[in-house]
């Protein structure tokens, strides 16, 4: 299977899904994400497998969500909102093995939401978390927030959205956001320490145990679904559009003037 966007790699059992473009932050257009199913689903069902590690290329960011550059109303892709993403989170839910966020850098936006369903997330000190949504005319509707609030509580969870704020890696490992955070030079190694620790576990247990941790969240895919149906059409308002505007004139977004 050949990729576009990503790196593939098996290394003693452990798949590594990297995410390559780094010269884009690693963030998602269309094609990546279709990729990153693929590519899970593979690692997934691959009996030679134990563990997948969902990564990013570089040094400066895990992941920092949809390629604005592909965004004007709609991105580039299929999907209610031209990027399938209740497919890419649910398949880092349904597939049967641990899926472990290696987060060296900037985990922004949807990049954040992704190392939150992650069933684990290890990061280097180097690594920052955080929201960006509501300065951007954006938001995720789904497991981005319900979810985030079983991961860190409701009173943080709403303070990452509402303030968009940035996180250190240690201040995330505190809120329960990532399990471990090491020294720079250590991540690659205990990463894979971990993930080679898992496959020597037995693969159906754990599959039965992901499955029950996912039922108590499972109605949050229906939050999902109809919350990307009503991004879509913000995503057609004046509002939302003031966000990436503003991006690109390299200047405070002034939503407030869009509001009735």
């Amino acid at each position: 299977m050949q990729f576009q966007d990503l790196i593939y790699e098996i290394r003693n059992g452990v798949a590594w899904i990297i995410i390559n473009r780094p010269d884009k932050m690693n963030a998602f257009r269309g094609t990546t994400c279709d990729e990153l199913i693929k590519a899970l689903y593979k690692a997934g069902y691959d009996k030679d497998v134990g563990c997948i590690v969902l990564a990013g290329a570089g040094d400066r960011a895990f992941c920092t969500g949809g390629d604005q550059s592909t965004h004007d109303g709609n991105y580039d892709g299929r999907g209610t909102i031209g990027l399938p993403m209740e497919e890419l989170h649910t398949a880092i839910r349904d597939v049967p093995k641990p899926v472990i966020a290696r987060v060296q850098g900037f985990a922004i936006g949807g990049g954040n939401v992704l190392a939150t369903i992650c069933d684990m997330t290890i990061c280097s000190e180097k690594a920052i978390f955080g929201q960006v949504g509501p300065k951007m005319g954006s938001v995720d509707p789904g497991y981005g927030t319900a979810f985030l609030a079983r991961v860190v509580g409701e009173k943080k969870a709403r303070e990452i959205w509402y303030m968009c704020r940035r996180y250190s890696g240690k201040e995330a490992e505190a809120m329960g956001l990532a399990n471990l955070c090491v020294p720079h030079d250590e991540l690659d190694g205990t990463v894979q320490a971990w993930g080679e620790e898992l496959c020597e576990r037995s693969p159906t247990a754990i599959a039965i145990a992901k499955r029950s941790f996912n039922m108590d969240t499972a109605h949050q895919a229906g939050i999902a679904g109809m919350g990307m149906y009503a991004l879509k059409l913000y995503y057609d308002t004046e509002e939302s559009r003031e966000g990436v505007k503003a991006l690109t004139e390299k200047r405070k977004p002034e939503f407030r003037k869009f509001v009735k």
